[in-house]
């Protein structure tokens, strides 16, 4: 890299939302996937009343797009169903709180 080239990106807050539009590109999903992964316990839509015809005006935390992307990578990549990928990220998520403590 010469001297003059700089790196640049976006700083991105822990409270940033993105739409389910946004999500769906940064993890290349459908939004029935999506759906899927609401529906099995994997995400969790900012509205309250988180219905599948309502899909299209859901937003996220920006931490769904990490949620997605490993829920992607064990069922493309591992061939885990839709089940067990939820299930290893409850494991995932209780072995990180148990780091924090």
């Amino acid at each position: 890299m010469a001297e003059h080239d700089t790196l640049r990106g976006q700083l991105i807050e822990a409270e940033t939302l993105i739409t389910v539009g946004e999500l769906c590109r940064h993890c290349t999903v459908r939004v029935e996937e999506v759906i899927s992964y609401v529906q099995e316990g994997i995400l969790d839509p900012l509205d309250e009343a988180a219905i599948p015809e309502k899909a299209e005006t859901w937003q996220f935390h920006i931490s769904s797009v990490r949620r997605v992307r490993t829920a992607v990578h064990l069922q493309r990549d591992l061939g885990v169903n839709l089940a067990g990928a939820a299930l290893a990220l409850e494991l995932l998520d209780r072995i990180m709180e148990l780091e924090k403590a």
